[in-house]
């Protein structure tokens, strides 16, 4: 069971690190912007993905422990709304996914082959496995990547980068005479 999912368990591992890269290509001037007001912000984005991330941390464990048992709707809009997320910390946020996710990940990576058939009552998916859960985990932060990509896409057009200064060009009549200095 392991091999046929080593490659999506190991990408879910690297989840908070392909964050960051796309991270550090987006100016931060433009993280609060959003393109139309059913959009979230860069900023918005990266809250969303600390509370999934909180989520995903017990949801894991929920298929390891409980078995069987549903889990809550988890309905990120309301979150949103709900906790402000225009005032939380994006430094603050980015830690949470590091360190949840890398917690999820060490524990994944010992299960035993059985526990990844284990499964949950979800509100939107209905029954799912451990397994199949995991891979949908693996896609959510490079989903919410491409839409940081939109956000800046559609921030360029209105902030197109700006031309450097001109440097004015002087004719002959008008150069510049050396400055004399005096020195004592």
């Amino acid at each position: 069971m392991r091999e046929e999912i080593r490659k999506e368990l190991e990408l879910f591992g690297f989840g908070p690190s392909v964050l960051q890269a796309a991270l550090r290509q987006l100016p931060k001037k433009m993280w609060c912007y959003q393109p139309r007001s059913d959009r979230w912000s860069i900023h918005d984005i990266v809250i969303h993905l600390a509370d999934a991330e909180a989520n995903a941390y017990i949801r894991c464990r929920g298929f390891i422990a409980e078995p069987g048992n549903a889990v809550p709707e988890f309905d990120s809009g309301r979150w949103r709304q709900s906790l402000g997320y225009f005032n939380q910390s994006v430094r603050e946020a980015l830690d949470i996914i590091i360190h949840l996710r890398k917690a999820t990940h060490k524990l994944l990576c010992a299960l035993p082959d059985h526990t990844w058939e284990n499964n949950v009552t979800h509100p939107r998916l209905g029954t799912i496995t451990l397994k199949r859960w995991m891979t949908i985990q693996e896609r959510h932060i490079p989903h919410h990547i491409e839409h940081m990509r939109e956000n800046y896409n559609s921030w360029s057009k209105l902030h197109p980068a700006r031309k450097p200064a001109a440097v004015p060009e002087f004719s002959r009549s008008e150069s510049i005479a050396p400055v004399a200095l005096a020195i004592d």
